[in-house]
């Protein structure tokens, strides 16, 4: 496909043509090639709240499913969502490792555990790609955290990386991915995008990957590393390092045309792949019911004392909905990947009504503020500009900033925070240039008292109540620095005392200078006091029969380039908990978090239902769940701790040189921690499923365990059988999820990947005699095979 193309065209296609595309020569067959961010979804470029697309649970709530099943149907559904918006490659799944509790993404890691998050990602993936839409695996390698990520080192030795880090792209390569996303962070002292030991030797060389090996966005340092390493891509378009940037290189024989030629043969066969007739197997209406049994098949059930759950109608007859993520519940994480969710999505709150209102009274208090770091900007539009829009603020764009500014176009933007790319946004703004952005939008009080107005930005920007400057940010942000103001998105705060019904213009002046993004974000908090909103909380507790105490995180707790400070729950929901567990024994806590966190106070509580960041299918899951009407299917993907010093890996924090050190090694997560609070794989359902035998049925490649399992419940059920290798350290070895009638008696046949029983020392060497057993969980041993 390359050979009748120029050396001048086949070195163009190792850049991106725009911030999305590749480039393309259709005359000679090859397309130019569509991307788009996941893996939750297609995130619109645009960062748009009105470019709605399916919301599917996280990447730890799918492997929490441990169901490779469900994750093949549900990347089906994202590569039906890319048909649809023309799409060819997602950048998705995203392999990388819950090493540390505390990274600011591992919502979107499947796991601590390899060989769950690469088989699961390999089952993702092949799911999407049916749709004729590549999967792009991210982020290779050891981009598990991310604090300094764009400099950090990442320090590991040999055998850690091939038997840990390495290992769920090797399963996404085994499964035939179209592409792979270089890390930004750097690996025992090289930049990942320009790794010629992992991009060349071990990705194209000993894996025989023959897709394309493409840079994150601004990922790449240098043309001849970059090329020479084994990049095949740079993105995003046009070019800083590769495509005609490269040309120098080239002619001086710094980088071989061989080289190039390799590249561009990775594009040309990606762009016949993937630039066919493409289908979308699954109709909404499935759509929407299977967001709903992926989101409940990952649930973790940690504790059902007397088996509160599920509720029951006829005793329960009045259950208190409290908690901040009961009617605010936190979808999805904070990425640039972020999806617009549909308006009709049910909250937890109005689903829970809706199955178990006609029979039982449902009261509601929030217990403490459902947002307490941006509130909404809760206004409608300043003036009517033909849009049919009533709520949302109008935003006029000009070209130029002061009283010589030129008015460009307007929109209404119903949302708090706002964002614009250049290349992305220039039908509105031009980033290349000073200009000038403003909001406005009229906002009614419902009760009398203090209002606090919010803004941030990343340039200059001022807010006037009435034509009265409330706040004002006077300071330029350099370009350099525009990124790390957008990610902090910290905000100003100034409060007015605004009567009941008293309606006030609300307007922002925003001014930037030339840089690549920017941003503005706002909001308004009405009256209302912890301490009131914790008695109501705590009075309803009191008066009801059973109460389900929705707690969690907000969007903006699990951020991309930002990693936590703790594990712990906000303290005011700490106090919540305790409060409303103390006035009410009979309390379901569902938390609503995208990683491993404290729970040291659930003691306090009857049942302990973790939710993760479900996606748009949460509500009507949850109360289904709740119901019984389904069970809560999922296992813990990563291990929750008694304490944050028994965490293996904890700390984020490059040390002076920028190095970060793998010092626990191959003791990742549950491998190396001695005593769990909860378990790796630990988690209940609602139905008694009994392990009654195991044996080795076969010694070959793959290894064989087969299972007998009988489900001696009087509902169906489903069991995660997880299989176990003792040495040389305790790891997971094979595992598979099964569904089972009442009564149900089944064998059932665990795999074992050669990879499970081999170990890295100058090659992989085979584990002679390996220990196995069969678990419920990695320290719930139900048969010892050996």
């Amino acid at each position: 496909m390359i050979e009748n193309l120029t050396s001048d065209q086949r070195l163009a296609m190792t850049s991106g043509a725009a911030m999305w595309a590749t480039v393309g020569y259709p005359n000679h067959g090859i397309a130019s090639l569509t991307m788009g961010d996941g893996p939750m979804g297609i995130a619109g470029g645009r960062v748009d709240e009105r470019d709605v697309a399916l919301l599917t649970p996280c990447g730890t709530a799918l492997g929490a499913s441990w169901d490779l099943d469900l994750c093949t149907r549900i990347g089906m559904l994202v590569g039906g969502e890319a048909v649809r918006c023309g799409v060819d490659m997602v950048l998705a799944p995203n392999v990388n490792l819950a090493r540390s509790p505390l990274a600011g993404r591992a919502f979107e890691y499947f796991s601590e555990d390899p060989l769950l998050a690469g088989v699961l990602g390999a089952a993702w993936a092949t799911g999407l790609q049916t749709t004729g839409t590549a999967a792009v695996v991210k982020h290779i390698v050891c981009n598990d955290s991310e604090t300094d990520r764009d400099t950090m080192n990442a320090v590991v030795d040999e055998r850690t990386l091939r038997e840990v880090y390495l290992l769920p792209f090797e399963l996404c390569a085994q499964a035939g991915v179209g592409g792979m996303l270089t890390a930004y962070n750097k690996l025992n002292g090289e930049w990942c995008s320009e790794h010629h030991y992992v991009l060349t030797r071990i990705v194209k060389q000993e894996w025989g990957f023959d897709g394309i090996v493409m840079s994150d966005w601004f990922g790449t340092h240098s043309s001849s590393g970059a090329l020479n390493g084994g990049l095949d891509l740079e993105m995003p378009g046009p070019a800083r390092f590769l495509g005609a940037k490269a040309a120098d290189a080239v002619a001086r024989g710094i980088i071989d045309l061989g080289r190039v030629d390799d590249a561009a043969g990775r594009l040309a066969h990606a762009a016949q792949r993937f630039s066919r007739e493409k289908s979308r197997p699954i109709v909404e209406d499935d759509a929407k019911a299977l967001l709903v049994e992926a989101a409940a098949a990952g649930f973790v059930l940690l504790k059902n004392e007397g088996n509160l759950l599920p509720l029951e109608v006829g005793a329960d007859k009045r259950i208190a909905v409290i908690g901040p993520n009961a009617t605010a519940p936190c979808y999805q994480g904070g990425t640039f990947a972020k999806i617009a969710v549909a308006p009709d999505a049910l909250r937890p709150l109005e689903a829970i009504e809706a199955i178990f209102g006609s029979e039982v009274r449902i009261d509601h208090e929030a217990g403490v503020d459902p947002q307490p770091r941006l509130p909404t900007m809760d206004v409608r539009p300043s003036r009517d500009i033909g849009d049919g829009c009533v709520a949302g603020m109008t935003i006029d764009y000009y070209d130029g900033q002061g009283e010589g500014a030129v008015l460009r176009t307007s929109e209404t933007r119903d949302t708090n925070s706002l964002v614009w790319f250049m290349g992305v946004h220039d039908d509105v703004v031009t980033l290349s240039q000073p200009g000038r952005i403003t909001a406005s939008g009229v906002f009614e009080a419902r009760t009398g008292g203090d209002h606090i107005f919010y803004l941030g930005a990343t340039g200059r920007t001022r807010l006037r109540i009435d034509g009265r400057e409330i706040i004002v940010r006077d300071e330029a942000i350099p370009p350099a620095d525009v990124m790390g103001t957008l990610k902090g998105g910290d905000a100003d705060s100034a409060s007015l005392e605004l009567h009941a019904g008293q309606k006030v213009l609300v307007e922002v002046d925003f001014e930037f200078t030339p840089a690549r993004v920017q941003g503005l974000w706002y909001g308004i908090r009405r009256p209302d006091t912890p301490e009131a909103m914790l008695e109501r909380a705590v009075a309803l507790a009191r008066e009801a029969d059973a109460v389900v105490l929705i707690v969690g995180e907000t969007s903006d707790a699990s951020v991309e380039s930002k990693d936590r400070d703790d594990t712990r729950l906000p303290p005011e929901q700490v106090r919540l908990i305790e409060a409303v567990t103390q006035a009410n024994r009979r309390t379901v806590v569902v938390a609503n978090v995208g990683h491993a966190f404290d729970t040291s106070w659930d003691s306090h509580v009857a049942a302990l239902l973790v939710t993760w960041y479900p996606g748009e299918g949460f509500g009507e899951a949850l109360a289904q769940v709740l119901s019984g009407q389904r069970e809560p299917g999922g296992r813990l993907p990563v291990s929750i701790a008694y304490d944050e010093s028994d965490y293996p890996a904890f700390a984020l924090t490059p040390g002076p040189s920028g190095d970060l050190s793998y010092s626990e090694g191959t003791l990742i997560g549950y491998r190396g921690m001695s005593r769990p609070r909860y378990a790796f794989g630990a988690g209940l359902g609602y139905a008694h499923v009994e392990f009654v035998s195991a044996a080795l049925s076969s010694q070959i490649d793959p290894v064989r365990v087969d299972v007998v399992v009988h489900n001696r419940s009087a509902r169906a059920g489903s069991e995660v059988i997880q299989v176990y290798r003792r040495e040389p350290e305790l790891a997971l070895a094979g595992f598979a999820k099964v569904h089972l009638a009442s009564g149900e008696r089944r064998t059932v046949g665990v795999n074992i990947p050669r990879r499970s029983l081999q170990t890295w020392q100058d090659g992989w060497n085979d584990i002679n005699e390996p220990c196995l057993f069969v678990g419920r969980s990695a320290v719930d041993v139900a048969i010892s095979l050996q």
